[in-house]
């Protein structure tokens, strides 16, 4: 009877420790005021439980809009048995939110099971590879489009060092991504850096790492993001047109059709924001890039316009758009920012 008490004990008290590390664990983003624990520590130990979903925000703010709010939250909805991680520069390495914060994003996306929150901080993540001799010499102010260049870099060495998939974060997931390895074309034979995975270490991220640095001109919008992803792919493969709706092979990684992530380019962006006949089922696509980038005119997502957009809102991010979208009259635009290309 005693031994039979005993075994109890321990299984409850197994329970109750599993409880309280995976409660503590989303504590620090639900809880600011609580004792950090989401060091770089905690993050390595997050990565290593497997393929995480990887959104970075590079500038300071910290009210994030309900596009991104929506991507975040679809790739959790989608991957939701894997870590999604949002990465902002306006965190500081306590990990603990600015007392003035009030987005109701950053509420809304703590509050998710698999959504972590961390800081981004670019020197360590530089550390161990071609980037740190550029960054820690390179005059940001100077630099005509730093926050995008800065993304650029930061993805190629977050995803390299911990492998995972990438996402700008105007992208609406849609299904899972199959692959381990990939690219995404943007057209053909032409890559995007907006999406695009690789398990950790892989060597096509190193050279493109290196690549970055050699051939460095951030005059040129593209030169460091997609562009670069373009010459090294041309590097490694010898590219040819999609047959259909066919992924191609490049040795170890799949270079995946317009179709998987761009039903819709860039200079037909607008027709997110317009009303449909027959909506589009996107069935060859694993994820849509809304080219927030392109939105220079600042096209709303408005409550009840029965766009596109809004109608991809409540089927992939019903919280982002239940909690976040305004009617007609108070209606909200997507931030553009260094992860909205």
């Amino acid at each position: 009877m005693l031994m039979k008490l005993q075994l109890s004990l321990s299984v409850i008290l197994l329970l109750a420790c599993g409880f309280l590390y995976k409660f503590t664990l989303k504590s620090s983003c639900l809880f600011p005021h609580l004792p950090p624990y989401k060091s770089q520590q905690g993050l390595e130990a997050l990565l290593g439980r497997g393929r995480s979903i990887v959104f970075l925000e590079t500038s300071e703010r910290m009210e994030l809009s309900p596009l991104i709010s929506c991507a975040v939250e679809s790739a959790a909805k989608v991957y939701a048995e894997q870590p999604v991680l949002l990465l902002m520069k306006g965190l500081n390495n306590s990990m603990q939110l600015p007392p003035n914060s009030t987005s109701p994003a950053l509420s809304l996306l703590s509050a998710i099971d698999n959504v972590f929150l961390f800081p981004l901080d670019m020197k360590s993540l530089f550390e161990d590879t071609p980037l740190f001799s550029w960054y820690t010499q390179i005059n940001s102010s100077a630099e005509r489009y730093w926050l995008h260049v800065s993304s650029d870099a930061s993805r190629l060495a977050f995803i390299w060092k911990y492998g995972g998939v990438y996402m700008d974060t105007d992208v609406i997931s849609i299904r899972p991504i199959p692959e381990d390895n990939f690219l995404a074309a943007q057209t053909s034979q032409f890559s995007s850096n907006g999406v695009f995975g690789f398990l950790p270490h892989h060597p096509f991220l190193w050279q493109c790492m290196e690549n970055f640095v050699e051939n460095y001109n951030s005059d040129i919008w593209g030169h460091q993001g997609p562009e670069l992803m373009t010459r090294i792919l041309r590097v490694w493969c010898k590219l040819r047109d999609f047959q259909e709706v066919s992924d191609l092979k490049c040795l170890n990684f799949s270079f995946l059709h317009p179709q998987r992530f761009y039903p819709i380019s860039y200079v037909a962006w607008r027709r997110y924001y317009e009303a449909w006949d027959t909506e589009p089922s996107f069935n060859d696509s694993y994820a849509l890039h809304l080219w927030n980038y392109m939105n220079q005119e600042g096209r709303a997502v408005v409550r009840g316009s029965n766009t596109l957009v809004e109608n991809l809102y409540r089927k992939h991010c019903p919280k982002s758009y239940r909690d976040l979208l305004q009617g007609p009259e108070s209606s909200v635009t997507g931030e553009r920012g260094p992860g909205n290309k």
